[in-house]
């Protein structure tokens, strides 16, 4: 998975996840991605800060999903300071449907399949599921990147 930057045609400035650069310059030209804000289909690439560390940083611990069935009802998104807005609730559904239709899920194995792909031992491809802190930080200390996305309900139920 890629992480673009994005603006609209009326300079609202917005994050989109793609498959990669390719899938992102279809999905333009088809119209397929709209600004949250406006719904303007005229999208492009803003400039994007380069993603630098340093050697004292601590890496982002990653949180395993909570199975389907433990998921909150629809419309429960809380964070940490309140309600999280319905915009943001929307984006992260869009996000997790392209996940789900876009990457293999592993579940309980991500640690392991992320490892074999670092190793060249699978097919690099995207994936997702659960792992505890310890694993994560254990495969960012590898030097294995992955990230952590707020799991929503889905929208269609």
């Amino acid at each position: 998975m890629i992480h673009y930057q994005l603006r609209c045609s009326q300079e609202h400035g917005f994050d989109g996840w793609f498959k990669d650069s390719a899938t992102f310059e279809k999905q333009a030209q088809l119209g397929l991605i709209e600004c949250p804000e406006c719904g303007s289909t005229e999208v492009e690439r803003a400039l994007m800060a380069p993603a630098l560390t340093r050697r004292e940083a601590l890496p982002v611990p990653v949180e395993a999903p909570q199975p389907a069935a433990a998921e909150p009802a629809m419309g429960s998104g809380k964070v940490a300071a309140g309600r999280m807005p319905a915009q943001m609730v929307a984006l992260l559904q869009r996000m997790r449907a392209e996940v789900e239709r876009s990457c293999d899920y592993v579940g309980s194995d991500f640690a392991e399949e992320a490892r074999k792909m670092h190793r060249g031992e699978s097919e690099h491809r995207g994936i997702y599921g659960e792992t505890t802190e310890e694993q994560a930080e254990s495969l960012s200390e590898e030097g294995i990147n992955i990230a952590r996305i707020p799991w929503v309900p889905r929208a269609d139920g």
